[in-house]
């Protein structure tokens, strides 16, 4: 073996042994479009959520209705069953 490689082997193995860096954390975003305030009616009829109270912009998306798939943090978007049960409330 030449002896020139011997030194690179011993770069490389050293090189593997360095620390990661680790990744610094995700800030959280706060709630632009207040969904936690309405969070406490899922599992709910639809009936019980008064849209007057909504924030603006909101849609209400209910089974096999086309919605768009651009994502806007203002938007609070409230899923529905096919009973009309909300189950999901969430910016977007």
């Amino acid at each position: 073996m030449p002896r020139h490689v011997l030194p690179l082997l011993a770069l490389v193995a050293l090189a593997a042994c360095r620390p990661e860096t680790a990744e610094p954390p995700a800030p959280e975003t706060p709630e632009i479009c207040a969904a936690q305030e309405f969070r406490h009616l899922v599992g709910q009829s639809l009936d019980r959520l008064d849209i007057r109270t909504l924030p603006q912009p909101y849609r209400i998306i209910g089974p096999d209705m086309a919605v768009t798939l651009d994502y806007r943090p203002e938007r609070l978007n409230v899923t529905h069953d096919a009973k009309r049960i909300i189950e999901s409330i969430a910016c977007g």
